[in-house]
């Protein structure tokens, strides 16, 4: 179980989440929605101690997250990377061994065979050489999925692994998180296609500076709770008057 406590974040003169708490089940893959500026990718910044947070903590079965981070594999966005890094594809994915490694220990012969056999579960091991500078986008997330995959945590956070990417890998990605799902992981993403919500997620978390609604999807994912977070205007277009349920989808960035 992976656990946020009263969690407060600002910047500068503006707060965006104040004493927020939620937790998120494990053997389930819970998706995050909300329009831009909602808290999303703060509210897992914040959690993971990767920003400054005012209060609050995020706790793994009850422990502080800060004594248990090689319990949590965390896949950035691909905006706030560094792609002119000099580093090839393999070493990339190899790098999710280096939090099981003791200091200034090298990698195994066993540690870089699972780096190869993560790169063939996402089809990236023919390009286990390239820069990663010189990968698509949806290329690039599959080698971030894959240095999941060796890094082995029982919990995985994916912040926008579908923004940009290609069809082909997205149904790659989904493939292998349905598979960590059935091991019982905690898997969590933050999202913007509204159209892909109730094929994707089990649970659902929808944000705006503030939890809207948190829990099983077929609960949560409501016209009302919708347009509180988003707007009237797109809750009347993603759900009918009658019967609250899904006609068509967008997405909303």
């Amino acid at each position: 179980m992976f656990k946020i406590e009263n969690l407060s974040v600002g910047y500068q003169n503006t707060q965006i989440l104040d004493n927020l708490s939620v937790e998120f089940p494990s053997g389930a893959i819970t998706g995050i929605i909300g329009p831009n500026g909602a808290g999303k990718s703060t509210m897992i910044k914040g959690a993971l101690g990767l920003i400054k947070r005012q209060n609050g903590v995020a706790r793994v079965d009850q422990r502080p997250i800060e004594s248990h981070r090689e319990q949590v594999a965390y896949v950035e966005q691909r905006a706030n990377l560094d792609l002119t890094f000099p580093i090839n594809v393999f070493d990339v994915v190899l790098s999710g061994s280096y939090g099981r490694l003791g200091l200034f220990k090298e990698p195994s012969k066993q540690d870089k065979q699972n780096a190869l056999s993560a790169l063939e579960q996402v089809n990236m091991l023919n390009f286990k050489e390239r820069q990663i500078g010189d990968l698509s986008g949806g290329q690039l997330q599959r080698v971030f999925v894959a240095r999941a995959i060796v890094q082995a945590a029982p919990i995985v956070i994916l912040d926008e692994p579908f923004a940009g990417i290609d069809m082909k890998s997205e149904s790659e990605i989904m493939s292998i998180l349905k598979t960590w799902r059935a091991e019982g992981k905690t898997i969590i993403v933050v999202h913007h296609d509204l159209n892909k919500v109730t094929d994707y997620f089990d649970h659902l978390i929808i944000l705006n500076r503030g939890i809207v609604a948190a829990g099983p999807v077929a609960e949560v994912y409501t016209k009302d709770n919708v347009s509180k977070a988003f707007s009237a205007d797109l809750g009347n277009v993603l759900f009918t008057d009658d019967n609250d349920s899904k006609q068509e989808g967008v997405s909303h960035e």
